[in-house]
């Protein structure tokens, strides 16, 4: 009988194989992402590919589609490419196709990228398998915690954002749209969307994860705003 060309290749994925995908992937991503802004930069991405790969471990997904996922998820965001929601899963698969990986790896490695987003996948439970829930509880993660801190502050900075303005209060029904438009104070993004992160995880070790970077953030607001009210013990 006959085997499938797709079926024929995805035999044939041994361990090598797979290695020398994620080295080409690996090389891809860092090459498309040289001089990316800090928040958003290769270090994001290896911080992001740990967490998943980690997170994958624990709860049985597929490693490989998680780290290309990973490696592959903000190869182009729509916050800098002027909203193109398209435009990042497209280069990605385009990329993974010319790699001859299996249509079906290349197929929920794109989907993943196209609805990993806060604004994508911000008010709803996608059923798109397990690689899906970890990379993107891993993705959540690294926007939490210390990290998450480093990084809002330093956006903020590189869009010339206020650090804090009382007069203007957070919005928290924010929809996709007036979330990527916004222009308020960095401080009201916790508000906004870093202090919502901790409920919307996906799997149980993304829970446990995210309690401690939660607290952490949420003891590093009431510090920030007693200080700048003088407040501070």
């Amino acid at each position: 009988m006959a085997v499938p060309q797709g079926a024929a290749i995805f035999f044939k994925m041994d361990s090598e194989t797979k290695a020398s995908w994620i080295a080409a992937t690996e090389a891809f991503v860092k090459h498309t992402l040289a001089g990316a802004e800090a928040g958003h930069d290769w270090s994001h991405i290896a911080r992001v590919r740990r967490l998943s790969l980690r997170l994958a471990e624990e709860e049985g997904a597929d490693l490989l589609v998680a780290e290309l996922a990973a490696l592959l998820h903000d190869i182009d965001d729509p916050k800098f490419n002027g909203g193109d929601e398209e435009k990042g899963p497209r280069l990605a698969r385009d990329f993974l196709l010319s790699l001859r990986l299996p249509k079906e790896v290349v197929e929920e490695v794109s989907d993943i990228i196209r609805h990993l987003s806060y604004r994508g996948g911000k008010n709803n439970q996608l059923n798109l398998g397990l690689a899906y829930a970890v990379v993107r509880d891993a993705d959540r993660l690294d926007a939490m915690g210390a990290i998450g801190i480093a990084r809002t502050f330093n956006y903020g900075g590189f869009k010339g954002r206020a650090l804090y303005d009382p007069a203007i209060p957070p919005v928290t029904n924010l929809d996709p749209e007036a979330y990527a438009r916004s222009t308020a104070p960095t401080l009201n993004h916790f508000y906004e969307k870093l202090l919502l992160l901790q409920a919307g995880m996906l799997t149980q070790s993304g829970r446990k994860l995210a309690q401690a970077r939660h607290a952490y953030m949420q003891a590093f607001v009431d510090r920030f705003k007693a200080e700048w009210e003088g407040l501070d013990a």
